[in-house]
């Protein structure tokens, strides 16, 4: 894997090509970003100054707008764009290729509409340009973008459906800050990396109406069923939303001071109005769309999933936030 190309130039993409770059400085890294205006600067001044500032890129980086000319004979590709844009970027690299070389999505989030995890969305995209059979694998865990470029030791999971791609993924990105996992489980991690988004803007939510801890660790609780119900539903394995895609990224997601959706669910539970928030925001929060794509998934196979339905009703429905927590407190009492 001595030729990587990173595909989206925010800061987790920023943060994945320093890390490459730096545990090799032979490889060859292209960062691609979609704003040419963006691209000039970072190649430039050798830093992300809109998304990740204050590190320096190292000169093995390529920065560019050029898509082709980013994947062109790269080993790897790396995605790491929003989940709205995935499809649109996918089609563009495969139309600049020859060979497809290994995809691997770092994206956590569900496809609006089609309701396909980004490994999916990759798939089909190669079926219709009739590429052939197509490399395909996921990157996730709790890994916020500052932390990594920062150089903290943090642990991910790299999942393929194929063992022996699963720990080629995991050898390229490993290194000694980076902890990587082998998982044969690509549809647990993924789902568990989009679904703890909306757990996280609940948990937010929370914060901002100013309930306490007690409040939180019952919501996050409650969240990790939500989210094994779903994600077994479609073929994942419980175990894996017990690990790091799962429960770690969901503890960090819904407690840390850098997570963009419990950002969104703060301002929510203080009174301002989702389009104000999401206006305001330079960064893309996943969990928005994926409570639409969830509640739509969780409602074709059958799964309840009352965290997620009370979310909706206040992104989507105009619902309050105390109503919504008043209508998970007053359900109808079970066993756990």
């Amino acid at each position: 894997m001595d030729s990587i190309a990173i595909l989206g130039g925010g800061s987790w993409g920023t943060a994945l090509a320093l890390l490459l770059a730096r545990q090799n400085p032979d490889r060859r890294v292209s960062l691609w970003v979609h704003d040419p205006s963006l691209a000039r600067a970072i190649a430039e001044h050798r830093e992300n100054a809109v998304y990740l500032p204050g590190f320096r890129l190292p000169d093995s980086i390529h920065v560019t707008g050029d898509l082709p000319a980013a994947v062109a004979g790269s080993a790897l590709v790396l995605g790491v764009v929003p989940s709205a844009h995935a499809r649109e970027v996918y089609t563009a690299a495969f139309a600049a290729l020859d060979a497809p070389p290994i995809f691997v999505s770092a994206t956590k989030g569900l496809e609006t509409g089609t309701l396909l995890r980004m490994t999916e969305v990759i798939e089909q995209v190669a079926a219709e340009r009739d590429a052939g059979p197509v490399r395909v694998g996921a990157l996730s865990g709790p890994s916020f973008a500052l932390e990594v470029a920062r150089g903290d030791p943090v642990a991910v999971v790299a999942a393929a459906r194929d063992r022996g791609l699963a720990h080629r993924i995991q050898q390229a990105v490993a290194g000694p800050t980076f902890r990587a996992y082998s998982s044969e489980d690509v549809i647990g991690v993924e789902m568990g990396g989009a679904v703890k988004n909306i757990i996280a803007i609940a948990a937010g939510i929370c914060l901002g109406l100013g309930l306490g801890h007690s409040t939180i660790a019952a919501l996050v609780t409650r969240g990790v069923a939500e989210m094994t119900r779903l994600a077994c539903a479609q073929g994942a394995q419980p175990r894996t939303i017990t690990g790091l895609s799962g429960v770690g990224d969901l503890i960090l997601t819904a407690t840390g001071p850098l997570s963009r959706n419990r950002s969104v669910g703060i301002e929510l539970g203080r009174g301002r109005a989702l389009t104000e928030i999401l206006d305001s925001m330079r960064m893309v929060a996943e969990g928005v769309g994926t409570t639409a794509a969830a509640m739509e998934l969780a409602r074709r196979s059958g799964v309840e999933m009352p965290i997620t339905e009370q979310m909706y009703g206040v992104l989507y429905q105009g619902l309050g936030p105390r109503d919504a927590i008043r209508e998970l407190m007053q359900r109808r009492l079970k066993e756990e």
